[in-house]
């Protein structure tokens, strides 16, 4: 339902600001930008999205059938089951999808973006079987996806990989306040589901998990600062991508061991893949070409100009206005942030204040509204209930202290 208001509200406020500038401007180049727009998007949600999606679904799911087969996705449910259990109570004891979640969020913590999708939508899947209204997002559904949007993560080797391109002179040095930021974002969006669904946050196996991950993060960056700019973005690389090739060795071992069909089980699992990238297309289009229409009626550039404003009546330091439609657009479209992000650094330079809080801001969080279309999407979720409320307040909670941690570190 919020969905559904907030897609109208784009097509409308683009239309109407569109007549503004034609009547009042004489801007006559605005109705076909926004119409060029619209098919670029359009046209890019299918090419650019949707079908290297189906690649990367089949392998990934492909990898997934044979890990289930051969049992790995139990054995981490049995690691994190009492944890999971807690925070995801309508979920039975064992379930596949504790595994299928916990796989998803540890792609996600190591940046694997390409591994984490199909994860998170096999995950999606486990948690729609025991769902009772199957148009109704359940609390388990829920609380994965604000988790799985807050974005948390130890390697944004995207980020640093940009900043390198640019020529910064430590490309790494945003390692720290990135992960501080989105581990405020999740925190937030943790506490805001859980006091929504009634979950005791203070529950000892709750709590001690909590600490032990704090400590982890803590002790993480602890051994990241003592290292040089060469040296982390080294590790992170060859982590990453070591990460990457052992997870589906380990499953095809596993297969090996258990005795399955191995290839026979990856070709089930692909098949799965392709058809839930088809199905998620109309999805995709609806939403990025609404969003593409509101980017480019200069709707975030008036609502960036407007803060800027509000804020002016305070004696405070303006300077974070010039990167809030990073913000602003980073829940909407992440190709679209990027850009933004890649703008700044050319313009501002990588190692400047609006740099450094630029890559900050664009590594905060992910996009909240291009993800619930996507995983809602994949299986016909009409009622969203509060799902992009809760995910917007951890946004929110993930922007404020990318902002105050970029001052603190490079300020």
């Amino acid at each position: 339902m919020v969905l559904n208001y907030l897609w109208i509200a784009f097509f409308l406020i683009a239309i109407i600001i569109g007549f503004i500038k034609l009547i009042f401007f004489g801007d006559t180049e605005i109705f076909k930008l926004m119409a060029e727009g619209t098919f670029d998007s359009a046209k890019a949600s299918v090419m650019d999205i949707a079908l290297p999606l189906v690649g990367i679904m089949s392998l990934w799911l492909g990898f997934m059938r044979i890990g289930e087969k051969a049992g790995a996705i139990n054995f981490l449910s049995n690691i994190v089951g009492p944890f999971f259990n807690r925070l995801f109570p309508e979920v039975p004891k064992n379930h596949p999808a504790v595994g299928q979640m916990m796989m998803n969020f540890s792609a996600n913590l190591l940046g694997l973006d390409n591994a984490a999708t199909p994860l998170g939508l096999k995950a999606m899947n486990s948690l729609q079987e025991i769902n009772n209204e199957k148009e109704v997002a359940s609390n388990a559904q829920i609380m994965f996806m604000v988790l799985h949007a807050s974005g948390l993560t130890i390697l944004p080797i995207a980020i640093i990989a940009q900043r390198a391109i640019f020529h910064s002179k430590d490309p790494t040095d945003i390692f720290i306040p990135c992960i501080v930021a989105t581990f405020a974002s999740t925190i937030t969006g943790l506490i805001v589901v859980s006091i929504k669904q009634k979950i005791n946050l203070f529950d000892k196996v709750i709590l001690s998990w909590l600490v032990g991950i704090t400590g982890f993060i803590v002790l993480m960056v602890w051994g990241m600062s003592r290292l040089d700019h060469h040296q982390v973005g080294n590790f992170s690389k060859v982590f990453s991508n070591i990460i990457y090739l052992i997870i589906p060795s380990i499953f095809i071992l596993g297969g090996l061991f258990k005795k399955i069909n191995v290839f026979e089980a990856f070709i089930e699992g692909a098949k799965e893949g392709f058809e839930v990238s088809i199905k998620i297309i109309p999805y995709l289009v609806g939403l990025l070409v609404a969003v593409s229409l509101f980017r480019t009626s200069g709707a975030l550039n008036y609502l960036g100009e407007a803060f800027a404003c509000f804020f002016g009546f305070f004696n405070i330091d303006l300077r974070f206005t010039k990167v809030l439609p990073i913000a602003f657009l980073r829940p909407l479209s992440g190709s679209g942030a990027r850009a933004l992000m890649l703008d700044n650094l050319k313009v501002y330079g990588p190692d400047s204040l609006l740099g450094h809080m630029s890559s900050v801001l664009y590594g905060t969080a992910d996009t909240a509204f291009y993800i619930v279309a996507l995983y809602f999407g994949a299986i016909n979720i009409k009622k969203t209930r509060y799902a992009i409320p809760a995910m917007l307040i951890s946004d929110l909670v993930g922007i404020i202290t990318a902002i105050f941690i970029s001052y603190l570190f490079f300020g």
